[in-house]
């Protein structure tokens, strides 16, 4: 917001001493009752000192002590002040010393907010001016407060100060900066403290600061990125001087006569259980059940790491966040002060419960990076019910606490309960999950053999791939044609559902495996058939003499790390798990770093409002530092500029950027079988134009402004790319197909392309909403949007051995086709290793063709059972690009005369 690392840490300085100045305030009237506690029995103590010693001296102390309801261990409250200091000064230490955001920044005189601040030389020493006058700043403010102290009271302060001169001398100008400014405030703090009006006073300055940020509201202008600074500006500036109204309002009011002492007792076992509510529901049921969903998405293959310490370190976070500093705040306050805190406390119960509840739910899907794919939006009513619920449950848990207390603790106490089971059960089964991964396979350097004399047949699986895009990607990139010399592309083909889950099983075994046939045989486990359609390819080319290489096969065993276990049964099937591999170290360790910070961020936002949500969801970055070079995701302004890197884009990037190295070629007759399976376009993220390269910081405009015709074919079709989603999936498609283009030049060059057939083919298209001739508007799916065709246009590119030029078919094609492609006149009359019966594509003009239309049931972890659940199917039986060959029916309609005969 203030578009200068110096002003944010003017800024950061302020926001957290106002925050924590009702705690310093309180620290003070407990330092000042202990020393008066300490004046008063000064004199008892002396005598009793003088009069008695040894065990005697002791218990005539003890006995004092406890007719004046005084202990020995009261005077520490008196270091409360002091003790407050430690733990912010450890957290700005940690932050501002390391964060790469103030490199080579300067502000003002200082050169390099990441360097110490040198801006003295005396004698050729130079001299660091700032932490000099940090000291002088915290000497001035100690004199102001210890006036009337004890001695030994004033030692500790000054030798404190003394202590953070020697410590922060060589520290980064930046944290000194930081510090300076919060002796600076406490200055303030101290001199206002003496007037007779203090609150007054700063009522009023904070006024005319409000009224300096309207006033720069209205001098200054700029771009969108400055029209959003000074709207915050203005609003700050609305509320400082609101608050002078509000003060001198409250001024006015008569005072309020003081409680019975038997008004409102403090609870603090509600208060405890409330507390420990908050820790486990943001910072354990949340995490856990996410990591639950899907637990080995978040365990990379290459770089292991368990995702159960994601739950353990954001219970912790969470812990110290609302136990930890809410007892600290609770043992700070007074009694009506405690009786606040409980409930706040109670209110953030309910309102957490409902938010995470009942709103929010219909997200879409999550990445292993904790961003939802489709981004985060909410409607103005849900927003409006959200609030009014969460007010409503707020409300009624408190006035239930004021009437009936114990039924309070009792509710929270059973949500407590409620959550720490289901919260057990979601560990369980993450730890059952991530135990069933094959660590022994993990290490395994990928690769794989192509002959020079032989006939080598690779299916390259690329999940996401837009079909409908690929005439888009030649019209911008023509070399693209010579790259991918001797493919066809076939311009009308569908998949049977919008997922990997419904597309994956028909491509890799052929139309005994399209959803409605998986469904025919209902005696059966889905899994056990999926597992049967990724080894129809394998076992048949093995069984045909051919070696063969698995990588990356898709769900197998419906894990979302492939249990490569499935070929076991056949050790001549080379396999490898490629995903991440090619990933660096550092890359690896900044993901776990992010995930271990952003799942209790993500687990506070989930349990807020959701406006709130939106905010902290900060597309998907949780406020990490703007820093490119450590990012894990990728955040865009707009279509054409980005920052950071999507590492879950990489792990399948960098594996097509590696394929060369993966490849090795020999000189020999071996007839080989490459299955290939890589999620970069599933994945997407802004590249640099025009090479479709990943870099941290992306500024496309030029090339933007430059080409705007890439989107609309002479035809007159084209794609709507209004959208950063459209986008970014227009670029990790054209980014893979780049990459694998490179590799087939390479293959070129090496003399192993004319005797390799290759299908290139995706399980899937995707929504986009981008081509006006796919999309169906008069159809609802189950989410609440109408459909589009592009979800069921995958791609499929063809190149036969010894084929040259680069052309387009129209044939109705469905992925299925895939197999048979894959052993037409190599494997005569190919027939299925499992169930007996031939491997043709008959079945695609037998009858209709029905696809999973809806997005309800896509992930594995919940469509597992015998058949698939589906609500609609979408039904075509020829070319895809008319209409009027679709039509949507009820699961009901979809009997056995449309399925494959015995």
């Amino acid at each position: 917001l203030t578009g200068h690392p110096g002003i944010a840490i003017i800024f950061l300085s302020l926001c957290m001493n106002v925050l924590v100045l009702p705690l310093y305030r309180r620290a003070d009237a407990m330092q000042e009752a202990a020393r008066d506690t300490e004046a008063r029995l000064h004199d008892g103590v002396a005598h009793i000192k003088k009069t008695f010693s040894g065990n005697e001296r002791l218990m005539m102390l003890q006995t004092y002590y406890r007719q004046n309801n005084y202990s020995p261990v009261h005077a520490l409250r008196g270091s409360v002040s002091l003790l407050l200091e430690i733990p912010f000064f450890m957290a700005a230490y940690q932050f501002l010393s390391g964060v790469t955001l103030l490199r080579g920044v300067s502000f003002g005189p200082i050169s390099d907010l990441s360097k110490p601040d040198g801006m003295l030389v005396l004698f050729g020493l130079t001299v660091n001016v700032l932490p000099v006058l940090m000291t002088l700043i915290n000497f001035i403010s100690s004199a102001i407060y210890l006036k009337g102290f004890p001695l030994k009271t004033k030692i500790q302060l000054y030798g404190m100060a003394l202590f953070f001169l020697a410590f922060l001398y060589s520290s980064p100008s930046g944290l000194v900066f930081y510090w300076t400014l919060n002796n600076i405030f406490s200055l303030g703090k101290n001199v206002f403290c003496k007037l007779k009006h203090p609150g007054r006073v700063i009522s009023v300055l904070l006024s005319a600061c409000g009224a300096a940020c309207v006033a720069g509201y209205f001098i200054t202008s700029g771009g969108d990125s400055e029209d959003i600074r000074r709207l915050v500006l203005l609003v700050i500036g609305i509320i400082l001087i609101l608050q002078l109204f509000a003060f001198l309002l409250i001024s006015k009011m008569p005072k309020k006569k003081s409680e019975p002492q038997n008004a409102s007792p403090a609870n603090r076992s509600l208060f405890v259980l409330c507390a420990v509510f908050l820790s486990v529901f943001a910072g354990l049921f949340i995490p856990a059940t996410f990591l639950a969903a899907s637990p080995q998405e978040y365990v990379d293959v290459s770089y292991y790491f368990n995702p159960l310490w994601y739950a353990l370190s954001a219970t912790l976070l969470s812990t110290g966040t609302f136990l930890i500093w809410g007892g600290v705040i609770y043992w700070l306050a007074g009694k009506e002060g405690k009786i606040l805190t409980e409930r706040v406390y109670l209110a953030l119960c309910g309102v957490f419960a409902v938010d995470y509840l009942f709103f929010g739910t219909k997200l879409g899907i999550l990445s292993s990076s904790l961003q939802y794919e489709n981004g985060m939006s909410f409607g103005a009513l849900e927003i409006i019910l959200n609030i009014l619920a969460a007010t409503g449950a707020a409300v009624v848990l408190v006035l239930v606490a004021k009437r009936w207390p114990k039924v309070a603790r009792g509710t929270v106490f059973s949500a407590l309960a409620a959550v720490l089971v289901m919260s057990s059960i979601h560990i369980v089964d993450t730890k059952r999950s991530v135990d069933e991964i094959r660590l022994d396979e993990l290490g395994s350097s990928p690769g794989f053999t192509l002959s020079k004399e032989g006939k080598n047949v690779i299916v390259i699986f690329l999940d996401r791939g837009l079909g409908e895009n690929l005439p888009y990607y030649i019209q911008e990139k023509p070399e693209l044609k010579e790259m991918y010399d001797g493919f066809t592309y076939y311009s009308n083909c569908i998949s049977y559902g919008g997922h990997t889950n419904f597309g994956a099983s028909a491509l890799m075994g052929g139309y005994e495996y399209t959803p409605v046939e998986m469904n025919r045989r209902d005696t059966e486990l889905l899994v056990d058939k999926h597992n049967e359609a990724l080894r129809v390819m394998p076992y048949t080319f093995l069984d045909a003499g051919y070696r063969v290489t698995v990588c990356d096969a898709p769900y197998a065993n419906y894990k979302w790390i492939p249990d490569l276990s499935i070929y076991d049964e056949r050790p001549e099937i080379r396999k490898f798990i490629t995903k991440g591999y090619f990933n660096s170290p550092e890359e690896k360790q900044r993901g776990v770093e992010s995930n271990l910070r952003n799942f209790f961020c993500f687990g506070l936002m989930k349990s807020l409002p959701l406006p709130v949500q939106f905010f902290l969801y900060d597309s998907g970055n949780y406020h990490m530092t703007d820093n490119p070079e450590a990012s894990t995701k990728q955040e865009r302004d707009g279509t054409s500029k980005a920052t950071g890197i999507n590492q879950a884009f990489m792990e399948g990037y960098n594996v097509l950027c590696n394929l060369r190295n993966m490849t090795r070629i020999e000189d020999t007759d071996d007839n080989t079988f490459l299955f290939f399976y890589d999620d970069a376009p599933h994945e997407p993220m802004l590249t640099l134009e025009p090479d479709y390269v990943p870099a941290e910081k992306i500024d496309n405009t030029v090339y933007d402004e430059e080409h705007p015709d890439r989107f609309r074919l002479p035809d007159g079709s084209e794609i709507r790319v209004g959208s950063d989603r459209t986008v970014i999936h227009y670029h990790a498609n054209m980014a893979s197909l780049l990459r694998i283009g490179e590799w087939l030049d390479y293959l070129k060059q090496e003399g192993v392309y004319d005797n390799t057939r290759i299908i290139i083919v995706s399980d899937h298209g995707y929504y986009l909403y981008q081509s006006r001739g796919l999309l169906f508007p008069e159809h609802k799916l189950d989410n609440g949007q109408y459909v589009d065709l592009g979800n069921f246009f995958p791609l499929m590119m063809v190149k036969d051995f010894g084929a040259h030029g680069f052309r387009t078919d129209d044939a109705f094609m469905t992925n299925a086709d895939t197999p048979s492609i894959a052993f037409e006149g190599l494997i005569e009359n190919p027939v299925n290793p499992f169930t007996g019966k031939p491997i043709t594509t008959d079945e695609k003009y037998a009858h209709d063709q029905f696809i999973i239309s809806e997005h309800k049931y896509w992930s594995t972890s919940t469509n597992n059972g015998k058949c698939f659940i589906a609500t609609t199917w979408a039904v075509v039986s020829d070319n895809l690009w008319d209409r009027g060959n679709w039509k949507f029916i009820d699961d009901r309609v979809v009997l056995k005369e449309h399925r494959m005969p015995e």
